[in-house]
């Protein structure tokens, strides 16, 4: 059976033919995709000809005139064109720039990243789940923002701050790190901040408030040892400081003050 130019058949478990497309470009085979039909896969082949011939199709185009390449899936579409303007093919829907990379999740949220991490997302694919981004790495969902040092259930204006106002640029220049331990939240003081440590029993207790960040994350251990001690059986997760030696974390950690609502607090009916 003669099938038009990119088209060819493919057998479903049950029999059944469908159409797959595909192209060559720069001697790389390239699918395009399953399709119904064989016009519908023949139309995805044009699209992709017509793009990877034309250098005037930028994304920019692909987003502005999407009825002119409709018949093609839109992430196919940005890698085709980053193909052809970088000589790079990439499976994911990435378009390399001077000193960043875009990887569109939709035409409508494109992320930006620095192009240090380029070899990370260009073989992991990023997922969108309930309004978070995650990233599915070896059979499990990551969340995307603990590549930057943030716990998985970290809140953009209170954990981290993105500096141009825009919610998908995650390189690093415009990301701040408010609080990347757990419990551990940073507050104005003065004309600087300082760091509260807080831990959750039966309602928030207050640890106390500290001078830096990394007090503050031992305190939190140490009020989970301290409670331990007593019987609470609560799974509290303690902070990891990879930064400092352990003598001087245990230098921090004796000389720490701890409130005394954790140091006299009474385990009686606390959760196992």
């Amino acid at each position: 059976m003669n099938l038009l130019p990119g088209v060819y058949t493919a057998k479903k478990k049950n029999g059944d033919i469908y159409f797959r497309s595909n192209i060559t470009y720069r001697m790389k085979h390239i699918s395009l995709g399953s399709y119904a039909t064989e016009e519908a896969a023949h139309k995805a082949y044009l699209t992709a000809h017509r793009i990877l011939e034309d250098p005037t199709v930028s994304p920019e185009e692909l987003l502005n005139t999407p009825e002119r390449f409709s018949d093609l899936l839109f992430e196919k579409q940005i890698c085709l064109v980053n193909f052809r303007d970088h000589n790079l093919y990439i499976a994911n829907p990435i378009y390399l720039r001077r000193h960043f990379f875009e990887y569109y999740l939709t035409e409508d949220i494109c992320l930006k990243f620095d192009i240090d991490d380029l070899f990370y997302y260009s073989s992991h694919k990023i997922l969108m789940r309930n309004r978070h981004l995650c990233v599915a790495d070896y059979g499990s969902q990551i969340s995307l923002i603990t590549r930057y040092g943030l716990k998985p259930y970290a809140v953009p204006g209170r954990d981290y701050l993105h500096l141009n106002q825009d919610p998908y640029d995650y390189r690093r220049i415009n990301l701040e790190i408010i609080n990347r331990y757990n419990g551990v939240h940073r507050i104005p003081y003065r004309n600087s901040y300082q760091y509260k440590a807080v831990i959750h029993i039966h309602g928030n207790y207050q640890i106390g408030i500290y001078d830096t960040e990394d007090e503050a994350a031992i305190a939190y251990n140490k009020a989970i040892d301290i409670l331990r001690k007593k019987g609470v059986k609560k799974n509290f997760t303690p902070n990891f400081l990879d930064g400092l030696s352990p003598a001087v974390y245990a230098s921090i950690y004796s000389a720490i003050r701890i409130s005394d609502k954790i140091i006299h607090f009474s385990p009686k009916g606390s959760l196992p």
